[in-house]
């Protein structure tokens, strides 16, 4: 790590003599300010993927991991009954921090979607829902089964443990897609600025003999050649990464009725740090890479 530091201080040091070494516009240099600045613009984004995918699975598991439903499916006349013995039980069952029964309007909220907002629940029988809210040490599920089984026959419990590992899993695996992408994204920017650095020292390779004759080391002519691809990367990569942090920032955000189960794309907090780091990650890439293709070039052409 000291000597790529040392190294990296070298490249970011003047030498104007040795810029003349490099041209200082062409094919090479656009092709490496686009690859650097598209891969930090997609870079962007894929953080912001993987930090959102975070906390959706973060938030999935700490709400849904906290509550319960009790679902009461009776006759018309022993509803009512059987909701106030399950709701007498759950207030004696440890690890039950609150219950309440869902009101009418709260059922046909969430009916709602599927059968509109005109829907009477009288002409539908629907079960009461109990919601449990459980405390920091959880409750016993199996034990309030069959605790609700013996006295509230109508009564199925739903911890909602089905659907909630599947939905923490999902996000989960899109956290580490988006990593995942991230890593890609900066094998695919190494590939592209290696490219650049080949055709560049090939074009070159008369000025580079010319260079040796006169007395220039290949250490010389390979730094010239690090230094410019390395600050080329760092331009474009700082470009791509703020308008992709603009277009990160423009994005609209989930209204009210969607909150309860979306997480925004985008970065809050001290998350805006993180892409700042992104440009130099793309010089560090790019003067390896240049590094690797210098020494390998230089080579063949002794």
């Amino acid at each position: 790590m000291r000597r790529l530091a040392k190294r990296l201080s070298r490249v970011f040091a003047s030498d104007p003599q040795a810029d003349r070494v490099v041209p200082p516009s062409g094919f090479t240099a656009q092709l490496t300010l686009f690859a650097a600045g598209a891969m930090a613009f997609l870079a962007v984004f894929a953080l912001a993927l993987s930090l959102a995918s975070g906390r959706l699975a973060a938030r999935w598991g700490d709400e849904l991991g906290r509550s319960a439903t009790i679902r009461i499916a009776a006759p018309a006349d022993q509803q009512q009954a059987q909701t106030e013995a399950a709701l007498r039980i759950l207030e004696t069952t440890r690890g039950v921090q609150s219950a309440r029964a869902f009101t009418s309007e709260e059922q046909a909220a969430l009916l709602a979607p599927w059968f509109g907002t005109e829907l009477s629940l009288d002409a539908l029988p629907v079960p009461q829902l109990i919601e449990v809210i459980e405390t920091s040490g959880g409750m016993d599920p199996a034990g309030l089964r069959l605790r609700l089984a013996a006295e509230v026959p109508g009564a199925v419990l739903d911890d909602h443990s089905r659907w909630r590992a599947p939905l923490v899993k999902a996000a989960s695996r899109l956290r580490f897609l988006g990593w995942t992408a991230i890593v890609l994204i900066g094998a695919v920017m190494a590939a592209m600025v290696t490219l650049a650095a080949h055709a560049a020292l090939a074009a070159n390779a008369q000025v580079i003999r010319v260079l040796r004759l006169v007395g220039a080391t290949d250490d010389y002519i390979a730094q010239a050649f690090i230094r410019r691809f390395t600050l080329r990367a760092l331009s474009g990569a700082s470009a791509g990464m703020v308008l992709g942090m603009l277009a990160v920032l423009l994005m609209p955000r989930g209204g009210d009725e969607t909150a309860s189960f979306l997480t925004g794309l985008g970065f809050q907090g001290w998350h805006w740090i993180l892409p700042l780091v992104l440009p130099l990650l793309a010089a560090v890439v790019a003067f390896i890479a240049t590094r690797l293709a210098a020494r390998r070039t230089l080579e063949e052409l002794s």
